[in-house]
């Protein structure tokens, strides 16, 4: 039985990872839409017909749950596919919800009204295609009120990071960080919109100050996707775990290998 982990490309093994560590006797199938990465620079349409065909693959494989590890599928496609409505028994979830129920201090699925939280300031650093759908906002909206959210759209990160080049992307982070901090020049949180950016974490971290606290989402996610299984433990799906993508298997797995530092084998969707 397998958890599905989707994401247009490597970042969702931060995800993944993270998952793996919080539930050990869970298994995940991953699936990588590389052939068609990055999503963040592609129109909401584009988007979600690719998210559309990823979710029926995985679903195919045998995954009733999915977890849209990709920030900018989760803001494009997520509500769309959910509001069309899901083959029976299936579920897709996405990545903001935990970080918003984090940053608000909010127990995982309290769908209680709006509220004041501590928390007024807030640096959003995402892809292009994120912060143009304002989705982290609109969810934002229906948990906390009077929070100001700040974005940077991070264009060439993910880029970087997919092709191996940490130097360009330490450098394009900090670039970004600046321009973030000539809008709002003192945020009290930033949010890792992307879930590659939990790489370059400690950039982000050093380049807005130790009195900015960053929410990366590889432990949130997996700390409420194991609040979500143990509340439906029947959604661990009937198919077996791997690794799956749409481009290169052994390009695919050699980066991956780099990524988490242990060998990983892709195999084509």
């Amino acid at each position: 039985m397998a958890v599905g982990i989707f994401d247009s490309g490597l970042g969702g093994l931060t995800v993944l990872n993270a998952a793996q560590k919080r539930l050990p006797d869970v298994d995940f199938l991953y699936y990588g839409d590389n052939a068609h990465a990055p999503y963040g620079v592609r129109d909401a349409e584009n988007i979600y017909q690719l998210t559309k065909a990823a979710m029926e693959n995985m679903w195919d494989k045998g995954c009733d749950l999915v977890i849209l590890a990709c920030n900018t599928a989760s803001a494009a496609a997520l509500r769309r596919m959910q509001e069309g409505g899901l083959p029976q028994g299936k579920r897709v979830l996405g990545v903001f919800v935990p970080l918003i129920e984090a940053l608000t201090e909010r127990q995982w699925g309290d769908n209680s009204p709006p509220r004041e939280v501590e928390v007024k300031h807030v640096a959003l650093f995402a892809t292009p295609a994120t912060v143009a759908s304002r989705a982290f906002q609109r969810e934002l909206a229906f948990r906390a009120i009077g929070v100001d959210v700040e974005a940077q759209a991070c264009g060439g990160v993910v880029d970087a990071i997919e092709d191996g080049d940490m130097i360009l992307a330490e450098a394009l982070v900090r670039s970004h960080v600046d321009a973030l901090k000539r809008k709002m020049p003192h945020p009290e949180a930033a949010i890792l919109g992307c879930t590659h950016y939990p790489l370059m974490e400690q950039t982000f971290q050093a380049a807005l100050g130790p009195e900015v606290k960053v929410f990366s989402q590889g432990s949130l996610v997996a700390d409420s996707l194991a609040d979500y299984l143990q509340r439906h433990p029947g959604m661990q799906g009937n198919g077996a775990g791997g690794f799956y993508t749409t481009g290169n298997p052994g390009r695919v797995s050699d980066r991956a290998t780099q990524f988490l530092r242990r060998e990983i084998t892709f195999q084509a969707a």
